[in-house]
């Protein structure tokens, strides 16, 4: 498993990042990056559930692992889930990765807001995170410069 990490200073309060990462009409746009059409879907709770996924509705579902808004929240990944809403948490596939974090830490930095993130992910998705995130972070610093 590796650990990346991604940093990007944005000219926005916590709240406005906050509110470009996860806003309903935001996260579909900075996220299309990994796959077109994607949707989260959460409680929004500890230990509860949050499922990403793509227009058909197979992805991941995951947990929230820690929260505390605006300054971070981190998501523990479980498994995948079919466009049937069927869940696999217990393959044997599944269990090389569950249990990976993805982390969103938003620090105050004069005046500013330092996104850093950080993702597990097994060597061969390395492209494909770095694709997404890379391009999915510009976007996030854009959407948050420019609400009022």
């Amino acid at each position: 498993m590796e650990t990346l990490s991604y940093e990007t200073v944005i000219n926005a309060s916590k709240e406005k990042v906050w509110d470009a990462l996860w806003g309903a009409e935001n996260y579909g746009e900075w996220t299309q990056f990994f796959t077109a059409g994607s949707q989260m879907k959460s409680d929004w709770k500890v230990n509860g559930k949050t499922y990403f996924t793509n227009a058909e509705g197979e992805g991941m579902v995951s947990t929230i692992d820690s929260l505390e808004k605006p300054d971070q929240i981190i998501f523990k990944h479980l498994g995948m889930v079919d466009k049937n809403g069927n869940e696999d948490t217990e393959s044997m596939e599944i269990k090389q990765w569950s249990g990976c974090f993805e982390k969103y830490i938003l620090i105050d930095y004069d005046g500013r807001t330092k996104l850093h993130v950080e993702v597990q992910t097994e060597k061969s998705w390395e492209e494909h995170m770095n694709n997404g995130f890379t391009k999915g972070l510009e976007l996030v610093k854009k959407m948050a410069e420019t609400t009022t």
